[in-house]
Parts: C-alpha cells; sequence; structure tokens
C-alpha cells in the first residue's frame, strides 16, 4: 500500500490510521517504521526487480528513452526508461532515477546509458533510443552506436517556444496579470465573486513554467476564458499592473486558435501507453498544413508574426523528415498510414523495399 499509493512511512505512527487497521482487525500487529523501511520496502524492491529484469532479459528488442533535469533544489537527476513488446502489448519500465553530479558532457553521459543498459543486459538489444535534442545527449548516443531519435514533444517546444518570442511583450503582460492575482488574496476572490456575478465559471489563472510552451498557452487561453471577469476586477480594485489593449485581447484569441493544434499533438505524442512514433510524420505534415493555413486567415500583425517564425522553423526542423529511417518504416507497416505520410515520391517508393 505505501509503495503502489506513495504513502509516507510515517503513515504507520498515525492514530488515526492505527485505530482504523484495530477496527479491521484487532489481531493485525502493524509494521513499525524501521521495519517498513528496512527490511519490508526493500525486500519488496528486490523481487519487483528481479521480476522486471526476467521479463526485460527476454525481450528480444527495446527502445529507451532518457532525461536529465535539475530539482528546485538544484539537484541533477538522469533516468533511463525501458520500452518493449510483450505479449502483443507494450511495456513500459523505469531501470534507473538517479543523481548525477558529474558534468553533463557527452563521454560522462554515455558511460551512464551504457552503465544502466548493462545492468539491465539490454546493451545490444538497443534498436532506438529517444532523448531531447541537445547536443551533449545526442552525441552521446551515438557514441554508443545506437539509433538515436529526438523527441518529437521536445522539438514542438523549441520551435514554439522560439516562436512566441514575436508577441513576447503581450505574453509578459498576461504573465504581470496573472502573477498579481496569485500573490493578491484580496484580487482573487473579487475575481471569484466577480465570476459568480457574470455567470462565468469561477477559473483560477494559469501561471506558465518556462520550461513548457504548453504552459503558456494554457496561460493564454485561460485569461480569455476570463476575460470580461479579469478586466471588471483590475478596474474595480485600481491594480498595479499594466492593462491588455482591445487589439492586445483580439493577439491573444488569435494566438490560441494558431497554437490549438500545437496542444493537440503535444498530448497526444506524449501518451506512454501505445507506440506513438508511426504518427510522427502525418502530425508534423498536419501541424505544418494547419499552420500554413493560418497565414492568410489572421488579421493582427503580431499573430502574422507568430504564424511566419512556425512555418519557417517547422520547415527547417522538419526538414526531409520521411527520409528518417525510424520514423518512415514505422509509419508504412501501420495499416492505418502506409504511405498516406509519404509527399515524396521516391521516398514513397523506397519504403516498402526498406520495410
Amino acid at each position: 500500500m505505501i509503495a503502489s499509493d506513495f504513502q509516507p512511512f510515517s503513515l504507520v505512527d498515525d492514530k488515526g490510521f492505527r485505530r482504523y487497521t484495530h477496527a479491521l482487525n484487532p489481531m493485525y500487529a502493524i509494521r513499525s517504521r524501521k521495519t517498513l523501511s528496512q527490511r519490508i520496502i526493500p525486500g519488496l524492491y528486490d523481487r519487483e526487480r528481479a521480476a522486471l529484469q526476467e521479463r526485460v532479459q527476454k525481450a528480444i528488442a527495446v527502445c529507451l528513452t532518457t532525461d536529465c533535469w535539475t530539482s528546485r533544489t538544484t539537484t541533477s537527476y538522469m533516468s533511463v526508461t525501458c520500452h518493449l513488446v510483450e505479449k502483443f502489448k507494450m511495456v513500459t519500465c523505469l531501470l534507473d532515477c538517479f543523481e548525477f553530479s558529474e558534468r553533463h558532457t557527452s563521454e560522462n553521459l554515455a558511460e551512464e546509458l551504457l552503465k544502466v543498459a548493462k545492468e539491465w543486459n539490454v546493451e545490444n538489444k538497443v534498436v532506438c533510443c529517444v532523448s531531447d535534442n541537445a547536443a551533449n545527449i545526442t552525441k552521446a548516443i551515438k557514441t554508443l552506436k545506437w539509433t538515436h531519435h529526438p523527441c518529437l514533444a521536445h522539438t514542438l517546444n523549441l520551435v514554439v517556444r522560439d516562436a512566441l518570442k514575436v508577441m513576447k511583450p503581450t505574453a509578459d503582460k498576461v504573465k504581470g496579470i496573472v502573477e498579481f492575482f496569485h500573490r493578491s488574496t484580496t484580487a482573487t476572490q473579487k475575481l471569484k465573486s466577480t465570476q459568480q456575478q457574470m455567470g462565468m465559471p469561477e477559473l483560477k489563472l494559469k501561471q506558465e513554467c518556462i520550461t513548457r510552451w504548453n504552459s503558456t498557452f494554457h496561460m493564454l487561453k485561460r485569461i480569455l476564458e476570463s476575460k470580461d471577469a479579469v478586466i471588471s476586477t483590475l478596474a474595480v480594485i485600481n491594480a498595479p499592473v499594466d492593462p491588455l489593449s482591445q487589439e492586445e485581447w483580439e493577439v491573444l484569441q488569435e494566438a490560441c486558435t494558431v497554437l490549438e493544434p500545437f496542444e493537440q499533438v503535444t498530448v497526444e505524442i506524449s501518451a506512454d501507453s501505445y507506440v506513438t512514433a508511426s504518427k510522427v510524420l502525418i502530425l508534423c505534415k498536419g501541424l505544418q498544413k494547419v499552420t500554413a493555413e493560418h497565414q492568410t486567415r489572421v488579421t493582427t500583425g503580431k499573430v502574422k508574426e507568430l504564424v511566419d517564425a512556425l512555418c519557417v522553423s517547422m520547415d527547417r526542423k522538419f526538414h526531409r523528415m520521411e527520409w528518417n529511417t525510424v520514423l518512415s518504416e514505422t509509419t508504412i507497416l501501420d495499416p492505418r498510414f502506409k504511405k498516406l505520410a509519404f509527399t515524396d515520391r521516391e521516398e514513397k517508393q523506397d519504403q516498402p523495399l526498406k520495410a
């Protein structure tokens, strides 16, 4: 229960839990925190790890995903996840997640990746390794002679985050308004009451996370959903923030319309219970097509710049993506798509031979 529900060991000392357990079975002796932490949980971990290692070793081939990040306490971590097919179903398991205090050079990253792979006896079974677009991890994977594929969600994050720079002043205004409401309980309560008076849903404004572009999208979309209540509340309390002009509200509305497909693709490609590689070509071409169509639809200057920046960036990032062996073979072997994703006639003719 503690492992499955991520409960603290201190649960066994809680009076309510002890009374509840006693009511269920007065004869049951609750284990102590020491017994849990030093014997029961480590024993459970060893048994689960051994069972998982046996399943992983039976796999003919595996794919790995890896990432590095820094916590709020400035501690650096690295994770390695394994994906395999078992009884016609995709299985995902975390092989390791550990503190990584060394410099993030390609050599150090390659060493740690190989160490984990050898520990699980999959170093010769890796058919593909997915990571972000950072040069160090890309070089590390290529050093190990594994096929590398960049994470599409991370690529989209780079594309949209860079394009959003053209409307940074407006986005900064929104960010300032959101931060004001999060700092002021009085303003938050006034916003809530104003939403009630206007018959609007009581929605809290959302803050952005600088590492995730779609958090900016959610921030912009949420403030649009509460537009009238926000304008009224800021005017009534005479808030010390820069208000948005009517033109800037129109920019936000059009920008969210343009960015909505990117959010949908990000959600779709981030799934962890089914394979997504065969969808990449279709989704990327769809994004390029729908974004290009916006070039003749948007009316505000800033959003036109946004659309142009998105198109240019995607043309660069997605250039000759059809020639990527991993993506082309998975797409053509997917009965839903087959040759639909290929616009290059030569590449379309080539793939059946490769597959």
